[in-house]
């Protein structure tokens, strides 16, 4: 039972509070790029979830029991790079072949997933045992960002598409604004920083 606690707090920690976009700032020019079209944000955040957690399974592994043991782990970035390109390419395969609305509005984004920094960075951080002492808890981790990633881009394009109808200084208009929202969301995101 304790062990589930120590997930559920994995989970909540990864999402809200160590949010990938908003306290790590990574996945940022996605973040900007697609919240412009609810349409495309769902896709995006799916396509990030699905990524992530695939590319968490295949690296977590690779580094554990492959580049300890050959004591080759300063090459892990290159490693998990190659993975999450093949892991992107084999998503935007099937999105073109099965989703082709999705797959045409989601653009160039889908194929910079491949460097969205937010996918390597959960994947590196991950190795780190203070955050994810075994697989498991790595693995709940990879969701809690993923899902923290999709609730703050979902809740971000809300407020844009919402900010568009407004009457907002022409100064402010477009991405100034945005830059003002992510940064009162960022805040907003800090409060909770004692939670857990």
């Amino acid at each position: 039972m304790e062990y589930l606690g120590i997930l559920f707090a994995a989970l909540i920690s990864a999402m809200l509070i160590n949010n990938v976009l908003l306290m790590q700032f990574l996945g940022i020019c996605s973040f900007f790029g697609v919240s412009n079209k609810m349409s495309n944000v769902w896709g995006m955040s799916a396509a990030v979830l699905v990524v992530m957690l695939i590319s968490s399974a295949i690296t977590y592994p690779i580094y554990h029991f492959i580049l300890v043991p050959l004591n080759i782990e300063h090459i892990n970035t290159i490693a998990f790079i190659l993975v999450i390109a093949s892991v992107v390419q084999l998503i935007e395969m099937i999105l073109k072949r099965y989703i082709p609305a999705l797959y045409r509005g989601l653009g160039v984004y889908l194929p910079l997933i491949t460097t969205n920094c937010a996918v390597l960075g959960v994947a590196i951080s991950i190795l780190d045992k203070n955050i994810a002492p075994d697989f498991l808890t790595a693995m709940t981790v990879t969701l809690g960002s993923a899902l923290g990633y999709g609730l703050v881009i979902i809740a971000f394009s809300a407020i844009r598409i919402k900010l568009e109808s407004k009457d907002v200084p022409r100064a402010f208009k477009g991405l100034p604004i945005a830059l003002v929202v992510a940064a009162l969301m960022s805040l907003a995101f800090m409060g909770l920083a004692g939670l857990i």
